[in-house]
């Protein structure tokens, strides 16, 4: 199988959240994907867990926000970067990367402390992807 080439930093979309043009940091050191998100509420839609939640998918301005609805995937503990173990909100969405599109979990969190909005970690890279860490944004070009 041939795998792509993708770099630290890539551009993704998240269509089923109607989020385009998000900045991701690749991360082969964590397992689960994690987006920065506000104003987590769980609630129910036709008897089913959902969470409702804020986003600021501009980095640089904050005032920019969509809300996004999901259904719930589940609630994990996952241990975060400063070796943390925390409860998470964890939903199950379309990535789009490059022209590829694919199912991904993503756990909800806050990373308000963190220079990037989204993590894509290695589960959700599966067998598909090579990193090199030396580039950038080597599927949307914009090095």
């Amino acid at each position: 199988m041939n795998k792509v080439i993708i770099g630290k930093l890539e551009m993704c979309d998240l269509p089923e959240l109607s989020i385009h043009d998000l900045q991701v940091r690749v991360d082969t050191g964590a397992k689960t994907s994690s987006l920065h998100v506000d104003n987590i509420v769980q609630f129910k839609k036709a008897g089913k867990p959902w969470v409702k939640f804020d986003l600021h998918p501009d980095i640089h301005n904050v005032d920019t926000v969509v809300q996004c609805s999901s259904l719930l995937s589940d609630i994990r503990r996952i241990k975060s970067s400063f070796g943390e173990s925390q409860e998470r909100y964890v939903i199950q969405t379309q990535i789009k990367l490059g022209d590829m599109i694919w199912p991904i979990e993503i756990s909800l969190t806050d990373r308000s402390d963190m220079s990037y909005l989204m993590l894509l970690g290695r589960e959700a890279m599966g067998d598909q992807f090579l990193v090199d860490p030396s580039r950038s944004f080597i599927l949307t070009d914009t090095e």
